[in-house]
């Protein structure tokens, strides 16, 4: 039986330079089907929802809709906000009372566990709704799924800034001969691990590559550097903001936390292992934390990852449509050499807050670079390239228009 109600689409967590092709295919696939009544975008995440704050997505102009296809960031606005266990009926009570029965939620780990509990209690009080999960994060630290939405348009910009940056350091007669990468990734050391992707010789930075996924030894890193300025003359090194020494605490961590419990990192790994390397080697040494450029760059972006991004919104659409609920849509690779990925799905409750890291297998003898396994995991999710339109000399990104409904003209549909 049709199940017929209004959609809400929501954002979650940090963007990522293709998190907006996930939301053009959910309003692309739900646009014409008569069992959505009425197709809305929450303002920035379970917030928007909370406060009832929804745009009408079939009121806004279709050549912007389609120009999310090329714009970074997150067009409906994001947020890192944990339902309070008296927010979830309050959630439902909203869904109720404006006929919401498709709900897609475009996020990471703690965003899966939050479509997990909406489905459930939906399900307890008796409400028949549809609750999706739409993958989303440059960590690539979900699990059940080949690779994640945005990990592949972050992991070409992490390469392609270690192969220019890394000429810049090769190539400049100075005494500042260490470049050290701090790239995101708190518990999974995904992004640092891309930049193995800029190698193409022995003498190519990076030369040293860190991962939280193996425990940092200091005197281990130096004596790493120290052979590697030897042999090159310069050495380039990218590490994880998460790494962790032997005893599993953070090497540098801030004291404070986000909403979900989560020390906050990404301010000062960098700059303390380059005193470190500067207390040891008779050079001067720079860092660069490129924070959130890595997913902020549609220049950077991968053909390969908008595409995806676009079909696991789509999809969502269509399993719901379907009859589907509690899941979470995924990507999965085809074995053999060519690189050939389709859309599947899967219980959300395997995948609310989870995490999956790179494989211990991947990393080199050494703990501190990737084996070839690895390269060949990433290398076909940076392919390809977007044609971004440009005006002025600069990248012409596109804007909702956020036309916002009366609450009571939801309720009508």
């Amino acid at each position: 039986m049709t199940l017929k109600g209004g959609c809400i689409v929501a954002q979650s967590g940090g963007p990522t330079p293709v998190i907006n092709n996930s939301l053009y295919g959910v309003i692309e696939d739900a646009w014409n089907r008569k069992e959505i009544t009425g197709l809305y975008g929450a303002l920035y995440g379970v917030t928007g929802i909370l406060q009832e704050q929804l745009i009408d997505l079939r009121r806004e102009d279709l050549a912007t809709l389609k120009g999310l296809r090329y714009t970074p960031g997150a067009a409906l606005g994001s947020c890192r906000h944990r339902l309070k266990a008296e927010e979830y009926p309050r959630l439902l009570e909203i869904f109720k009372k404006l006929n919401i029965r498709y709900f897609f939620y475009i996020g990471g780990n703690d965003s899966m566990d939050t479509v997990d509990k909406v489905r459930r209690l939906a399900r307890e009080e008796g409400y028949e709704m549809r609750v999706v999960g739409i993958p989303k994060t440059i960590d690539n630290d979900l699990p059940a799924t080949d690779h994640c939405p945005g990990y592949g348009s972050a992991a070409k910009y992490i390469a392609g800034v270690v192969r220019e940056t890394g000429l810049d350091l090769k190539g400049m007669l100075s005494t500042n001969r260490v470049t050290i990468l701090e790239a995101m990734g708190r518990n999974t050391g995904w992004l640092a691990a891309a930049a193995v992707l800029a190698k193409t010789s022995p003498e190519d930075p990076p030369h040293l590559v860190y991962l939280p996924e193996r425990p940092f030894e200091t005197e281990k890193f130096l004596s790493d550097v120290r052979e590697v300025y030897r042999e090159f003359g310069f050495a380039y090194v990218v590490v994880s903001e998460g790494l962790k020494d032997p005893t599993g605490n953070y090497i540098v961590a801030e004291e404070t936390q986000d909403a979900f419990g989560h020390r906050q990192l990404g301010n000062g790994l960098a700059a303390y292992l380059k005193k470190l390397v500067e207390s040891y080697l008779p050079v001067k040494a720079r860092y660069i934390v490129p924070s959130t450029l890595q997913r902020s760059s549609m220049l950077y972006a991968s053909g390969t990852d908008v595409e995806e991004a676009y079909l696991v919104g789509k999809e969502a659409v269509r399993l719901a449509c379907r009859g589907l609920s509690g899941i979470m849509v995924t990507l999965e690779r085809e074995k053999g050499e060519e690189y050939i990925c389709r859309v599947g799905y899967v219980d959300v409750a395997q995948v609310a807050n989870k995490e999956k890291g790179v494989p211990l297998e991947w990393i080199a003898p050494g703990n501190n670079f990737l084996a070839k396994e690895f390269i060949e995991y990433a290398r076909p999710l940076i392919q390809g390239e977007v044609k971004v339109p440009f005006a002025g000399g600069l990248p012409h990104y596109v804007n909702l228009e956020r036309y916002v409904p009366a609450v009571e003209r939801i309720r009508e549909k």
